[in-house]
């Protein structure tokens, strides 16, 4: 398939077809249709069939989407089809609580490795994973092809380890620290502050309240 430049708007809802055709596959639903979908989704379905259409189409006329042929495709997409080993740098409540979460192991996102800064936190275990000091990061990340470093601490921090990680070779960086990270091209960040989530849900209900 000739590769062409895919918007994030597109890239930022495949995976919620992939968590949707899931659950249908899951309930033993074989094919349905752009509208079905729309429905479920409320998507429109010229939306989706747009959507699709960036990477092949996958449907056919007068019969739809086969649900489980259309999941392996957007697996396949998001480089679900491939493992990935992460570590997590913070190990306060935040980082737990990810590196508690057993459903990313479900998608291919294997936790090798928690570090931290605090000495009293060392040696904590989540899911059987020891915390380390963060002076072992470097030789960490080589002998153990890590790709992604998840980041859960504070923004002080955050921009220099950031770099250091980009020095040790890492591809990706999941971004919970309140700051925008600036990394060199063909590192991967995934910037995520859940204030901003907290503030749009404040925005909507106000309008909300002021329509009614």
């Amino acid at each position: 398939m000739e590769q062409k430049e895919i918007s994030q708007a597109v890239i930022g809802r495949l995976p919620r077809y992939f968590r949707y055709l899931g659950d249908l596959k899951d309930e033993g639903v074989e094919r349905i249709s752009s509208q079905e979908l729309s429905e479920l989704m409320q998507v429109t379905a010229s939306q989706i069939r747009q959507d699709f259409n960036n990477f092949g189409g996958f449907g056919q006329q007068g019969y739809g989407y086969n649900v489980e042929y259309l999941y392996d495709e957007i697996s396949k997409i998001l480089g679900l089809n491939q493992t990935h080993h992460l570590i997590i740098i913070g190990a306060g409540n935040l980082g737990q609580a990810i590196g508690n979460y057993m459903n990313f192991e479900r998608r291919g996102f294997i936790l090798k490795g928690l570090f931290d800064s605090n000495p009293a936190l060392e040696g904590k275990e989540v899911r059987g994973i020891a915390v380390q000091p963060m002076e072992n990061i470097e030789e960490f990340v080589k002998a153990n092809n890590i790709d992604i470093a998840v980041l859960t601490i504070p923004k002080t921090s955050a921009v220099a380890v950031a770099e250091s990680l980009v020095r040790y070779g890492i591809k990706a960086i999941w971004n919970f620290a309140h700051v925008d990270l600036n990394v060199p091209k063909g590192i991967q960040v995934e910037n995520v502050h859940l204030s901003d989530s907290l503030m749009k849900l404040s925005y909507n209900i106000t309008r909300y309240d002021n329509e009614n």
